[in-house]
Formats: structure tokens, sequence, C-alpha cells
């Protein structure tokens, strides 16, 4: 995807610290995660049954060759077909003997279906059916994929922006703190004022340590999707610190979504199984010919050859013919398993009606989610500028003794969770951005977005 990808986001080996656009994450996931190459190699395994669905119109060869060492005794009567008890051709004689001869056989069998009212390419277009079905899951498994990549991309970013909020906080509960401490040294101001900035500065750096904890966590989390869990991952782009101006463009054909041709694949399919069984209940034509020999060291008159003879072929035989087959109480079965196929297409028919209500839901609340979304972030700004002018007035109140301890930190609160508030502002239109996109089935277009020039910039 990326045309500009970075060296150091090549390969799992080249080191332990890879630093990822957004981008380059998607590609490098989509390259390395395990179950898109489990679902690859499932595509690559449906699109070989096609071809072995097709082998079915080759004609079939079949070559014999067999030695034994055997008595000869035969009688007349019927003998059931089976596959215990060994034929013995020859003529009947009056005595019999346990003495052993040897005997050989070799042929070849050739036999082709000449006619079979459309098994064969029905069984190809299930087997054609089950390949698309098979791409379809691919691209369902991608997009489920890239959008994890994403999420977690995004959630890395959102706790970069906490712990550089939460270490802001903490750079002014110091500076805040030494300034009470000299106040309190010069009974300017009450010995609890410097217990209190010094409860604020713990607070503080507590909560860096949370935010820190939190970023590593979401790292680990990135380093997983994208395959490399052993390695540290960097994010950067810096278009996530802006606020988005435009929306992707929509679309309103939900049937192209993966997972609704993934659903309709898997209707397809069953269907092609119904087609298959209405094309099973017909005459199997073949046309076979045959070359053949055996050798025997027995003789007609109920003498034996003696030493090796036998193994090697004395008589020799060719035949051509056709051979027509036809199952017929195969009807009944056909009958049942066809409607079994039948009441699973249409079970799968109306899942696939549901996917198509959960996806037109989905749409609907990512893009009522984007544009509350928007709103907030529209607000954050002046909420961000507000807290920053009182955390700034607090302060010059406080050395001014017009204002306590607690006004100045509770400004200070209120700034830290302004900035955070902001910065998560804009990564949540961001983020929605990213959650329509997937829902429509494409998070191409959001890539794309990332890459535009903003408003005003060079």
């Amino acid at each position: 995807m990326a045309g500009g990808r970075s060296a150091r986001a090549q390969s799992p080996d080249e080191g332990t610290v890879k630093e990822f656009t957004p981008e380059e994450a998607v590609d490098f996931a989509l390259k390395n995660y395990p179950a898109v190459r489990a679902s690859i190699e499932q595509a690559n395994a449906a699109r070989a049954g096609v071809g072995l669905a097709r082998t079915d119109y080759l004609p079939r060869a079949d070559v014999l060759w067999q030695g034994n060492r055997a008595s000869r005794n035969n009688v007349f009567g019927l003998l059931l077909p089976q596959a215990v008890i060994p034929a013995v051709s020859g003529p009947v004689l009056s005595t019999t003997s346990t003495q052993g001869v040897w005997g050989s056989a070799a042929g070849l069998l050739f036999s082709w279906e000449l006619i079979d009212f459309g098994t064969r390419r029905a069984r190809v277009d299930s087997a054609r059916a089950a390949a698309n079905q098979a791409n379809d899951q691919l691209a369902l498994t991608r997009l489920d994929v890239a959008v994890a990549t994403i999420n977690s991309f995004l959630t890395l970013v959102a706790a970069e922006q906490t712990v550089h909020a939460a270490q802001a906080d903490l750079e002014r509960r110091e500076v805040l703190a030494k300034s009470v401490h000299v106040l309190v040294d010069n009974q300017l101001r009450a010995g609890a004022d410097a217990s209190r900035g010094d409860a604020e500065l713990a607070r503080a750096r507590a909560n860096v340590a949370r935010a820190l904890q939190q970023q590593e966590i979401s790292r680990a989390a990135l380093a997983n999707i994208l395959g490399i869990a052993d390695a540290r991952v960097e994010v950067r782009e810096a278009r996530f610190a802006e606020m988005p101006t435009k929306n992707i463009p929509s679309t309103s054909k939900l049937s192209t979504h993966p997972l609704a041709s993934a659903q309709d694949a898997r209707v397809q399919e069953l269907r092609s199984q119904v087609r298959l069984l209405d094309r099973s209940y017909y005459p199997k034509l073949n046309l076979q010919s045959a070359v053949y020999g055996r050798g025997t060291g027995a003789n007609t008159d109920g003498t034996f050859q003696g030493g090796t003879n036998g193994l090697g072929i004395d008589r020799s035989n060719w035949a051509v013919g056709l051979t027509v087959t036809f199952p017929l109480f195969d009807i009944f079965s056909i009958r049942e398993r066809k409607g079994i196929e039948l009441a699973n297409a249409r079970a799968e028919a109306a899942r696939y009606d549901q996917t198509i209500q959960d996806l037109t839901g989905q749409l609907r609340k990512a893009q009522a989610s984007l544009d509350g979304a928007r709103k907030v972030a529209e607000a954050t700004p002046v909420e961000l500028q507000a807290a920053r002018a009182t955390e700034t007035q607090e302060r010059a109140r406080y050395q001014a003794g017009l204002a306590t301890l607690v006004d100045v930190s509770d400004a200070q609160s209120l700034l830290v969770q302004a900035e955070i508030d902001d910065a998560l502002a804009k990564l949540a239109v961001w983020q929605n951005l990213a959650s329509l996109a997937a829902a429509q089935g494409d998070l191409g277009p959001f890539l794309q977005f990332l890459h535009q020039k903003p408003q005003g910039g060079p």
C-alpha cells in the first residue's frame, strides 16, 4: 500500500524498534498476521479444488500386474459379488489337488465418461463457488485485521497524547510545589500548603506512571496485531493532531462489503450443491477398452507344468465397449439430500438479509458517532483555552494572596483534563472516520484521506 514505506518496517528481523505510519502498519499486518496467512492458504486450497473438479473430465487408465501361486480346483455354481473369495477360471475337473502352480495376469483398462448430463460441470461450479467463498472470507479477514491495526494504532497515539498531557501537568505541579515551598519557608503561606503541594505533585507522578503503563500496554497490543510481538513499535502520523475537515466518500452498496459478500458466497455455494444433486440422478455412459493377458502353470487336463511356468503371459485379449450404469434407488437419498441443501440455502439467505440489516445499522451508527465526535472536537478547543486562562489567573491570584492552593490545584486539574479532552477529541474524529470506512467495507478511502494535504498546508 505505502509507496514510501519505511525501510525499518519491512521485516521483523531487521531490529527490535520499528516505526510505522498507519498505512505502513496496515500493510505490514496484512503480510505478517497469522490469521491472514491462514486465510490465504485456505483460499489457495479452495482454488486447487476447482482444478481437482476439472480432472473429472479426464479419462481414467488403470494398469495391473499380478503374480500368484495357487491351487487350480474349480466348481460349477453361482457366487454372489463379494470381496473375500478369489475367482478361479478354467474347466471343472473330476479330481482335486492341493498342489500349487504359478499364475500371472497383466492388463490396461481405459475408461472415459462420454456423457454426464451436466454432472461434471455442476461439480466444477460447486468447487468454484467454494473458492469464491474462500476468497470473500479472505477479504473479510483482511478487513478485520486492517481495522484492528488502525484501532490499535490510534489507541497507542491516544495513550501517547495522554502521557504528554500528564507530563506537562507534572511539570506545572513541580513548578508550583517549588514556589509554594519558597512561600512557606518565608512564612508567607501556611505549612499545610506545602503538604498539599507535595500531595498534588505525588498524584501527578502517579498519573504519569499510569499513563506510561497504558502506553506500553497499547504498544504491545499493536506489536501483536503486526505479528512482531517481541519488537518495540513506534508510531508517527502528524495529521492526527489536526482536525479532519472532510468526510470520506459514502456508499450505499453494502452488498459489496466483505462480510455481505462472504455470506452471499455461502448462499451460492449451497445452491451449487443443489444443482449438483439435480444432475446426479442420470445414467453414467462410459467408453471402456481393455488389453490384458494371463499365464498359468496348470493344464486343462489336470496336469501341472513345473518350474516358473505361469509367471509369463500365455494368452492375451482386447476389448472395447460401452457401459451404462444407473443407480435406480439413489433417487430417495438424493431427494432427501436436496431437501437438506435447500433448507440450508434458505437459512444462509436469511442470514445474508440479517447481515445487510446489521451492516446498515453499523453504518448509520458510525455516521452518527462521527457527527457527534466532530461536535465534541469543535468544543474542546474552547474548553482548553478557558482552562489555560483559568490556571494562569489562579496562579497569579495565589501569588498575590487572593486565592488558595486548592483553587490553583483545581485549575491545574481542569487544565490537564482539558488538554487530554482536546487531544482525544481530535483522535476520536479520526477513529470514527476509520469506523465509517470499516462499516462501508473498505479502509482504502481512509488511508488515502491521511495522505491528503491539510487545508492551508504547503
